[in-house]
């Protein structure tokens, strides 16, 4: 059956169970939620709070098991687009209030060392908390997109482009009290001395481990606008899961051939990486569990069919498309 046509088929079969199973608990308020399947099989849950405070969605299949999807910042109504209901038969939601201290908004994987919590940020910039350390992948933009941010223990730069790479950017997020930046040569190259004396060099099939126990491996990245070699894409190991982000990359072996990935990062913007047949194409080969489309705006200023790109992507090999709001 064509992707598209499976994946019709399984928003079909699943949403009455799927809404029969929907619940909502609260420890703040007796109100009810708001809870509707979109098109694409998605759920989405909105609940109003007070504007400004912090709230945890949290799913369940059983009522009894718990697990953080999100930690949500309200601007008067909490709200979590769930990519994964298509899969689960019956699934109960929960809002419950974050913690009075160490709450940070983002999407939340479950590790053997806590949740890693994963924030975008613009393009193809975007923040990991985890295991008491804050990751920064290609930090550029204005310093508005930082404001509230923690600074950095960690930076990842794929590569010497500005979109990717800010010498300013770098240092306004380092931690003073301690950051290691990873970067391939020609970024390295044109560091400050205050930076150069952060940062590792990491070329194609270096491999690292920070002293906070996250692993690091530099893997190709290249297509007829990023030469091989000059950039890298990166796989994290944070407490038992591989994160992959891929910089600026074609369709390439190297990517293919990725395996056990539970979280992608994938580059599609025409003319520079990869349109969405060939990001679904890649996408499909080596089967992360999660994806999260990113860098998806296109030279003229508009933007990858995201919604192609997830029926495309279908439901048949169980990975699950997280679009958000990168732009």
């Amino acid at each position: 059956m064509h992707p598209a046509a499976l994946r019709s088929a399984l928003r079909s079969a699943f949403p009455a169970a799927i809404l029969a199973g929907a619940a909502f608990v609260s420890s703040q308020s007796p109100l009810q939620p708001e809870i509707s399947r979109e098109t694409d099989g998605d759920m989405t849950v909105r609940m109003p709070v007070p504007s400004g405070s912090l709230r945890r969605i949290e799913a369940s299949s059983n009522l009894q098991q718990w697990q953080t999807l999100a930690t949500i910042t309200s601007n008067g109504t909490a709200e979590f687009r769930d990519s994964a209901a298509v899969y689960h038969r019956s699934r109960h939601y929960r809002f419950t209030e974050a913690p009075a201290s160490g709450a940070f908004p983002g999407d939340h994987f479950p590790t053997t060392s806590g949740d890693a919590i994963i924030r975008p940020i613009n393009h193809a910039t975007f923040l990991i908390r985890w295991n008491n350390l804050t990751i920064y992948c290609d930090p550029v933009g204005a310093t508005s997109l930082y404001t509230g941010l923690p600074k950095a223990n960690v930076i990842l730069i794929t590569h010497s482009h500005s979109d990717h790479w800010s010498s300013t950017t770098t240092g306004n997020q380092r931690n003073p009290d301690g950051c290691a930046i990873f970067a391939p040569q020609a970024v390295h190259t044109a560091m400050s001395a205050t930076l150069k004396a952060l940062t590792t060099v990491m070329n194609n099939g270096a491999t690292t481990t920070t002293s906070g126990g996250l692993g690091i491996e530099a893997i190709p990245a290249y297509n007829s606008n990023h030469p091989p070699g000059s950039g890298n894409g990166y796989i994290l190991t944070l407490g038992g899961k591989r994160l992959y982000f891929s910089g600026d990359t074609g369709d390439i072996p190297e990517t293919r051939a990725l395996q056990n990935i539970d979280i992608a990062f994938l580059c599609m913007n025409i003319p520079y990486t990869m349109d969405v047949n060939a990001a679904v194409a890649v996408v499909r080969a080596f089967r992360p569990r999660t994806i999260y489309p990113y860098h998806y705006r296109n030279q003229n200023g508009s933007f990858a069919d995201l919604r192609r790109f997830e029926d495309l992507v279908s439901t048949d090999l169980g990975i699950e498309v997280r679009s958000r709001p990168w732009y």
